[in-house]
């Protein structure tokens, strides 16, 4: 991921800092973070699909001289918009990445897998991180999920009326061209 990402950035940088890792004074040995993501952190980036959720990002993170090499889980639930009915709804979510941050004299984007930052630099700030993870782990068909009996938990409402207005689809299309019957027949037929 490089500075030109294509999802949107924080509108606010004092919010970044609470999503900091501080560099300075760390010894080359495996260190371990914890942060808490929630409403105020989807807040900050205005084109979010996600406005609200409880994720923990822990990430693990092992110190080497020329390098950081993190592994970074995130869990928890996001509240998503069900594509079927539109009312909100709490998913279960996980998802891990791998992070590389090269140390040098200056950043570079020469491979988007690697971060480059300069080795004087005190704080590692993963904020941009954890939200484009989060969003690139979200299913693309977003729906409410079925009960122990298979229904689906969908606003009963809103189903009903996609149900009346499918039967209308349904009965305008009964009407068949002929032709596409024969060829239809062919195509059985072998």
């Amino acid at each position: 991921m490089n500075k030109d990402s294509y999802f949107c950035k924080p509108k606010l940088k004092e919010m970044s800092g609470l999503y900091n890792i501080p560099l300075s004074g760390l010894k080359e040995v495996r260190h371990t973070f914890n942060f808490d993501i929630g409403r105020e952190f989807f807040e900050e980036f205005e084109e979010s699909e996600v406005k609200e959720g409880s994720l923990k990002a822990y990430v693990e993170m092992e110190k080497r001289s020329s390098h950081l090499d993190l592994q970074i889980r995130i869990a928890g639930y996001v509240m998503l918009c069900c594509d079927r009915c539109l009312e909100m709804f709490s998913r279960p979510f996980e998802c891990e990445n791998r992070l590389l941050v090269k140390l040098g004299k200056s950043i570079s984007d020469d491979d988007p897998d690697i971060l480059s930052l300069p080795s004087d630099e005190n704080e590692l700030d993963l904020m941009q991180h954890f939200y484009e993870y989060i969003h690139l782990a979200l299913p693309i068909r977003r729906v409410h999920p079925e009960d122990r009996n298979g229904k689906s938990t969908c606003d009963p409402v809103m189903l009903k009326k996609l149900s009346e207005l499918l039967v209308e689809e349904d009965s305008e299309d009964k009407q068949t061209d002929p032709r596409w019957d024969e060829l239809k027949k062919l195509k059985n037929e072998n």
